[in-house]
């Protein structure tokens, strides 16, 4: 093999050994009977039978029963408080993504607004600068000539630009 395909052949083969190992190496089906793909173990309570696929160096998981003296005292029902705040946890984790996603583009909507803002009141400026300047303005009317424009329509502008300013240059 020459010397310059041997570098790039160890990392084609670096690139596969990555790949195979990033892959999802759990496979079961759900309480609704979806399968399910993932490189996390299924969720606790899952039914053996329904894990059709686990990675390469895991075991199923074998529950030895107590002693016979301890059997009556175990028998009785205790409510499963870790699977319980599993649960739970787990709910409150997923809200409390949720709320910050949802802050968070609250967050970039507000800085979106603002920037417009700003922008709207800067060129409200200056286009009061400009109707105030005491130059000739013209405006395109219908037909797309340019004609100039009387005092009345001057005015009327400004009032607009001042409007604008209220409400934009807070």
């Amino acid at each position: 093999m020459p010397r310059k395909a041997l570098p790039s052949a160890l990392l084609a083969l670096l690139c596969l050994a990555v790949a195979g190992a990033a892959q999802a190496q759990w496979k079961w089906r759900d309480a609704k009977g979806n399968l399910q793909y993932s490189d996390m173990p299924p969720p606790s309570g899952t039914p053996e039978k329904d894990i059709l696929q686990r990675p390469g160096n895991t075991r199923p998981t074998i529950v030895v029963g107590p002693p016979a003296a301890q059997a009556s005292a175990a028998s009785e029902p205790r409510p499963a408080a870790s699977a319980v705040s599993k649960a739970e946890q787990e709910a409150a984790g997923r809200q409390k993504k949720e709320q910050d996603g949802e802050a968070a583009r609250k967050k970039e909507e507000e800085r979106r607004v603002a920037a417009q803002r700003r922008e709207n009141c800067a060129r409200a400026q200056s286009n009061l600068r400009d109707l105030q300047s005491g130059a000739r303005l013209t405006r395109t009317n219908d037909k797309g000539e340019r004609v100039f424009m009387d005092e009345a329509q001057i005015a009327a502008e400004v009032g607009r630009a001042r409007d604008v300013i209220t409400s934009e240059c807070r």
